[in-house]
């Protein structure tokens, strides 16, 4: 079974507005008078490059200005530009002093980056226990990666108790929202039946999913599965194509099984 961690750090602002240039004068005096929204919407203006020259380390400016009136949007811009260190020097530690504060207050995308810091370790000790605690909350939240991120720990028993059932239930959520590596993952414990009753019929409708994106793995084993007629009606032109996708998304099981299939006339 391919597991697979995502662990990518979202990018991107909260409550982006577009600012038109003929605006950011009036803003401008707006937020030097202390005007919260207007420092906000500066700060976007800034980040983005909407109505002005793009500059992060004004973004930065503005954005401070905003978290440290307690403002959770801007909280997490803040700690997403000490996280990438744009406009200023990149500093994993305050990056999730500012995650932090935006995920007490709620902020789901601030939850899920704080969770995969903790994962990863990076300007904090690593520890699975805190990673698993706000994956959780960011999944309970409907987020689709941290659900899989969740069901991962659980599946590998990372700061939780190792839960099969747990990790089934959190590849679900994720799978339903079209997650390919979850979908994958989900298709793998129905054929293995870990977590869940063993479903052939379940694997490959899971399968069936994660291959139609391109997912290689799930291509190889939903052609292993029409081969074996498991969960199917065995098919075996249809393994042969399947196994021939994977192989083109290079899957090297894919492209020996291709092979065999054409040599015994499939």
């Amino acid at each position: 079974m391919f597991k697979k961690l995502l662990l990518a750090t979202l990018i991107g602002v909260s409550f982006s507005t577009l600012i038109y240039a003929n605006e950011i004068d009036d803003l401008t005096v707006k937020a030097e008078q202390g005007d919260v929204k207007a420092q906000f919407n500066l700060g976007n203006a800034y980040y983005n490059g909407e109505g002005v020259k793009q500059d992060y380390k004004q973004a930065a400016y503005w954005f401070q200005k905003v978290a440290e009136q307690g403002y959770a949007s801007a909280q997490y811009n803040l700690g997403l530009l000490y996280d990438n260190g744009k406009g200023v020097k990149q500093d994993y530690k305050q990056a999730v002093y500012w995650y932090q504060k935006a995920a007490e207050q709620g902020d789901v995308i601030a939850q899920y980056n704080l969770a995969v810091i903790y994962d990863n370790g990076k300007g904090v000790k690593q520890d699975y226990k805190q990673a698993a605690y706000w994956y959780q909350k960011a999944a309970e939240k409907g987020y689709a990666n941290a659900q899989y991120n969740l069901a991962l720990i659980y599946d590998n028993g990372k700061g939780v108790k190792q839960d099969y059932k747990q990790a089934a239930y959190w590849y679900q959520k994720a799978a339903e929202q079209g997650g390919v590596e979850a979908q994958y993952n989900l298709a793998s414990m129905y054929e293995k039946g870990d977590g869940v009753k063993q479903d052939y019929k379940q694997a490959v409708y899971w399968y069936q999913k994660a291959a139609d994106q391109g997912y290689a793995n799930a291509q190889y084993n939903l052609g292993a599965h029409y081969y074996n007629g498991q969960g199917v009606r065995q098919n075996k032109q249809l393994a042969k194509e399947w196994v021939g996708k994977a192989c083109d998304n290079g899957n090297q099981g894919g492209c020996d099984n291709y092979r065999m299939l054409n040599e015994q006339g499939y």
